[in-house]
């Protein structure tokens, strides 16, 4: 174990290191001239009082001692705001790298797997804790570590002068500070672990009690005690486990206290016994007093640094644990490069799940997407078909078989290389608190800076005139979170509708318009049914020509595709056209008419089945 926090304690030296070098050399020369002053002062009390004492004053040695107490007083004034100074650069310097590395990391991870583990979820979180107090918590406390080290050997080289004795009883009364307070470190270390979980807990209740998106369901469904309750409940826990440390720490530190106390008042008495037998001089009880109390304090401070040094080390590792992490998705050393699809997709004989302890929701898949062509993908919720969208964007490995664009294996080339090649509009997109052009221009980062690209897809989307007509047009936030309260300005952020969002979701896809594969997952899930209708004939012009799947639970979506394939269970139990399908029937027949029988029976004004059931 000491191994490895030395090598953490090194992790974070370097880091700070190569933030900022100069500042970590002035840190510590700062660090070792306030480790020298008590000492300095102790000792030049010492020499006035023992002066003062004698009979004949050396009046010039008396003024020079003065002034020199009076510029270690004045550096002692001064050296605190200094260090408080390059520290904060120092750690602003830090806080900065630190993320940097930190991200970069995460950035690392190509894959979704790491993003669905609660245990990387705490990880991660305790790792950006850490981070941001790399500076703060390891390498200034190492620092003032230097500072106490050089104090407490000051003052121990003075004692030794006087006393040999008194100086091993105080160096080992030091001993049970040290084990106390490593041992309520490893504790709070723990504790922190522990209560992550009711810690993200909290977080959740309160953005659903705050968060704009749960709202409308909060109030309707009058959840908001509900959710308060379980907040509370999830506080108190927390509260209770850092309680119980709290009690431990405060008895363990009383009798610390009572301990240093007892040998504080141990050296007062045998200094004042020295002074009265004439074996001190008064100067050599001001320092022995000084030597002895500075001693308790520089020990009890050290020890203090030393064991904040030892918990955030241990927190460091989430830190380091997430930094040197190896990418999810293996990547080849030397990926091939990847061709424009001439041929087609292949799944051969895919198997999938997502651990060991789930099933498997591909079970053998073999399915081929030509190129140019059009394929649907269709069936009940939990067949598979987000699954298979997963591993064709290779954001998984299959466990068994293999995908292959136009004949080499997606594992052989580079994930970022490949998602370059797809356009896609998630059923899950995301509404990014950015201005309307930055929300589509993050389908092609490119096209930040190109107004008439992002027009176009907005356009292609049907969504141009809807933010042509927002407040600052393109340029309008499409959040109420980062409203200018200086100016307070209504118009400085808007919110859209589901529907617009959709729209917005759609000109990113549109935006990357020159791939070879276009995945289209349920891309009208929010419209109304005109819109829906003039989205799909957009649609069926736009994937004319174009290699794409197209995943919709609406069946009269895929009405034109080349190829339509139902998933059940994980596995392909039809494929073929519209027609072919229905001729056969089967499962993709009997889901077409019963939407269709839904439908006729809407139409004639009579009431949906489905909806009566229980």
């Amino acid at each position: 174990m000491t191994g490895e926090l030395l090598r953490r304690a090194a992790a974070a030296w370097e880091l700070v290191w190569r933030a900022g070098a100069p500042a970590t050399l002035t840190s510590f020369a700062l660090a070792v001239t306030a480790g020298i002053w008590p000492v300095t002062t102790a000792w030049l009390t010492k020499f006035l009082l023992d002066e003062l004492a004698r009979g004949t004053l050396d009046t010039g040695k008396v003024i020079g001692l003065a002034v020199g107490l009076g510029l270690t007083g004045l550096l002692v004034g001064t050296l605190p705001q200094v260090s408080q100074y390059v520290d904060a650069q120092l750690g602003r310097a830090v806080n900065v790298r630190a993320r940097d590395r930190l991200f970069t990391a995460v950035n690392r991870f190509t894959g979704l797997a790491p993003f669905e583990s609660p245990h990387f979820h705490d990880r991660l979180q305790l790792a950006q804790q850490a981070s941001q107090s790399a500076s703060s918590q390891i390498v200034i406390p190492m620092l003032r570590c230097v500072q106490g080290t050089v104090t407490a050997a000051g003052f121990v080289a003075t004692l030794i002068v006087l006393s040999p004795v008194v100086t091993a009883l105080v160096l080992v009364a030091v001993v049970p500070l040290v084990v106390a307070q490593f041992s309520l470190s490893r504790r709070h270390a723990q504790l922190v672990w522990t209560i992550n979980p009711n810690i993200r807990r909290q977080l959740f209740y309160a953005g659903l009690l705050t968060d704009v998106s749960t709202a409308k369901e909060v109030r309707l469904f009058g959840l908001g005690s509900f959710l308060r309750q379980r907040l509370l409940t999830e506080l108190r826990s927390t509260n209770d486990a850092e309680r119980a440390l709290d009690r431990r720490t405060l008895a363990v530190q009383g009798l610390l206290s009572l301990l240093g106390a007892m040998v504080t008042a141990f050296g007062l008495i045998w200094a004042v016994t020295g002074a009265v037998s004439g074996h001190l001089s008064v100067g050599d009880v001001a320092v022995s007093i000084a030597a002895v109390a500075g001693l308790q304090a520089a020990f009890g401070a050290l020890v203090g640094h030393v064991a904040g040094i030892f918990q955030a080390l241990l927190l460091f590792g989430h830190y380091l644990a997430v930094v040197r992490a190896q990418p999810d998705l293996p990547v080849p050393p030397d990926p091939e490069p990847v061709p424009d699809l001439g041929r087609c997709i292949e799944f051969d004989d895919v198997w999938f799940r997502y651990d060991e302890s789930h099933p498997w929701v591909l079970r053998g898949v073999n399915l081929k997407i030509p190129a140019g062509r059009s394929v649907a993908l269709v069936g009940l919720n939990g067949a598979g078909k987000s699954t298979l969208v997963k591993l064709l964007c290779r954001f998984y490995d299959p466990q068994r078989g293999a995908i292959r664009w136009d004949g080499v294996d997606l594992r052989d080339f580079d994930p970022a290389d490949l998602r370059r090649r797809i356009s896609a509009v998630f059923q899950d997109y995301v509404a990014y608190e950015l201005t309307a052009g930055e929300n589509i221009a993050v389908g092609d980062l490119r096209a930040l800076t190109d107004q008439e690209r992002i027009r176009r897809a907005a356009s292609h989307a049907g969504v141009d005139e809807v933010v042509s007509r927002l407040p600052q047009g393109y340029d309008t936030m499409l959040s109420r979170i980062f409203v200018d309260h200086a100016h307070d300005d209504p118009a400085t952020g808007v919110l859209l509708s589901g529907g617009q969002w959709q729209r917005i979701a759609l000109a990113r896809a549109y935006l990357r318009d020159r791939r070879d594969l276009l995945i289209l997952d349920e891309p009208s899930s929010g419209l109304d049914a005109e819109a829906e209708h003039a989205l799909h004939e957009a649609l069926r012009r736009h994937r004319t020509g174009r290699t794409s799947l197209l995943i919709s639970h609406r069946l009269s979506a895929v009405l034109d595709a080349d190829q339509i394939v139902v998933l059940n269970e994980g596995r392909i139990i039809q494929q073929g056209t519209h027609a072919q399908l229905m001729d056969v029937g089967g499962e993709y027949a009997r889901l077409f008419t019963l939407q269709a029988a839904a439908y006729r029976r809407d139409r004639a004004g009579e009431p949906d089945a489905s909806l009566s059931r229980p």
